[in-house]
């Protein structure tokens, strides 16, 4: 069986983690398994889950049975950690929007999963924590992308404890964008995903690019990266039709996708 099934709903994708006998741990396969996933995909992407956890973060059974090399496991230690930060950086640098659907437990890397996805929407049976502390090991690389999206207190709250958090938490903190009750989730998502594609993804892309960017720059660095940006994307074809409609007032209709 598939560690990772792909539905496509037009030009939504929906990437189904599909390993419930390890709780859709990010295991060695699975992280290659989305990179390449990731390599196919030129429209909105969803990431969603089967079983009760959405992603039990990283598979510890396949990282303690690496201890008994010669170097304590050290080398692949390094090798996975690699991987998934760059699984992290292909989602929050592709050009299109990525989004989680929560629906059951997000731990540790699969916190960072969540944390890392451009729009992240939860079941009201979510749950999220960061419990390495529990096991003395420090969430280290899922701080990276939690301490980006919610406030440091609550990032420090969640790491400092190992506590497990609900949906509303999440919520609150500002991990997820809305609760929805689970039979609704999937269409909710679906229907946020489809919204978006009738925008024009040129200037999408131009905005989720830059977005990335322009928030570890300085202040006036910040608006010389965004107003050059916006030069470039007002010279498109695709501002050219929307303003022109806009103006017009009737429907654009967006030029081919490049």
């Amino acid at each position: 069986m598939s560690l990772l099934r792909t539905e496509r709903h037009g030009t939504v994708s929906r990437l189904i983690l599909s390993d419930e006998t390890s709780r859709n741990s990010l295991s060695e396969p699975m992280l290659n398994a989305l990179i390449e996933a990731f390599d196919d995909e030129n429209g909105p992407i969803i990431i969603a889950s089967e079983g009760k956890a959405f992603c039990a973060g990283h598979n510890l059974k396949e990282l303690t049975a690496h201890r008994s090399q010669n170097d304590g496991g050290e080398d692949y230690f390094v090798k996975i950690f690699d991987l998934c930060a760059h699984l992290m950086t292909r989602i929050a640098t592709h050009p299109c929007p990525v989004i989680a659907e929560v629906n059951g437990l997000a731990s540790a890397a699969g916190c960072q999963l969540v944390a890392t996805c451009d729009l992240a929407f939860a079941s009201e049976g979510a749950t999220f924590c960061t419990p390495g502390v529990n096991i003395g090991l420090f969430c280290s690389t899922p701080m990276v992308a939690l301490s980006r999206s919610v406030a440091h207190k609550h990032a420090m709250e969640m790491l400092l404890t190992g506590n497990i958090f609900d949906a509303q938490f999440a919520y609150r903190a500002g991990l997820v964008n809305a609760v929805v009750p689970a039979e609704n989730l999937s269409r909710h998502v679906m229907d946020i995903a489809e919204h978006i594609v009738s925008r024009s993804m040129a200037a999408i892309k131009f905005g989720k690019s830059i977005f990335h960017e322009q928030r570890s720059a300085g202040l006036t660095e910040s608006y010389d990266l965004c107003s050059a940006v916006m030069v470039e994307n007002i010279l498109e074809p695709s501002a050219q039709e929307g303003i022109g409609a806009f103006l017009e007032k009737r429907k654009a209709i967006w030029p081919p996708r490049q």
